[in-house]
């Protein structure tokens, strides 16, 4: 409504807003006038800021900022490390496998420093006789050859001192392998060698005085001598010609000599089972 302001004037009356907004549909509520330009004072198809609403204008929308993070390797070298470790895991099995399907004196052949006496020309080195008494051997440790009726037990003994050669040598006609090493070897040492030999049927153990090597192996026809106790050869030497090797298939490691001493010992001459 109008209200016409006392004094001054008259022709020109006053104009008192009543406060009414205008109606929808954009058309003037009663008594008022139409409502024009952004009723927020602010920019278009937005509301105003701060009182009155005369802001500047709605914000622009923030972009979420992007932390860059360096990538975690940790778990990545885990997983490439336990994938390589599992390829050589198979690749040594499949060696092993493959190795073990090898002729047994084809992988006595393949022995680094291996020596294979039973081509020799020296027959003797790998006759199969039998004699009572003392017998002359041209190797120390000999790898064959004449030797006395009763056998060195080798049902995986260790003999702390050393045996004669010629009750070992018909140990190894039956198929053991002995182990023999040089009288001194450091202690650590001969409990290595003799972790392989204790309690594994077919083999014996036993020190020798003035070997030219630290440890000599040996089966019957074969040879190798290491220097020491860790060498890998050992276990490869003891795998291949252990029980293959002897000429005696099946004969037994049991009930032969148990004691020590070089001399050998004439025990059973009536009835000896050659």
């Amino acid at each position: 409504m109008s209200i016409s302001t006392q004094g001054g004037d008259q022709s020109r009356p006053s104009v008192v807003s009543t406060g009414k907004k205008p109606a929808a549909g954009g058309k003037p509520a009663a008594g008022g006038k139409p409502a024009t330009g952004n009723p927020g004072g602010g920019r278009p198809g937005g509301q105003g800021r701060g009182a009155g609403g005369g802001g500047k204008g709605p914000r622009k929308p923030i972009a979420p900022v992007k932390v860059s993070q360096g990538r975690n390797w940790g778990p990545i070298a885990l997983f490439v490390a336990v994938g390589v470790l599992a390829v050589g895991i198979i690749g040594w099995g499949g060696w092993a496998v493959f190795q073990g399907a090898k002729p047994w004196a084809d992988q006595a052949a393949g022995i680094d420093g291996i020596k294979d006496y039973r081509e020799s020309p020296d027959k003797s080195l790998t006759a199969s006789d039998h004699a009572w008494g003392p017998v002359s051997y041209s190797l120390t440790p000999p790898v064959g050859g004449k030797h006395n009726f009763n056998w060195q037990n080798c049902m995986g003994d260790v003999y702390d001192a050393p045996i004669a050669s010629e009750h070992a040598v018909h140990s190894m006609e039956h198929g053991a392998v002995w182990v023999s090493y040089k009288t001194g070897l450091p202690a650590d040492q001969v409990s290595k060698l003799a972790e392989k030999v204790r309690g594994n049927e077919y083999m014996l153990m036993s020190p020798i005085d003035n070997l030219d090597k630290p440890i000599s192996l040996q089966a019957w026809g074969y040879q190798l001598k290491v220097d020491n106790a860790d060498d890998s050869r050992i276990d490869t030497f003891i795998r291949a010609l252990r029980t293959n090797a002897g000429i005696e298939q099946g004969a037994s490691c049991s009930g032969g000599i148990t004691a020590t001493g070089t001399t050998p010992r004439d025990l059973g001459k009536d009835g000896a089972t050659q």
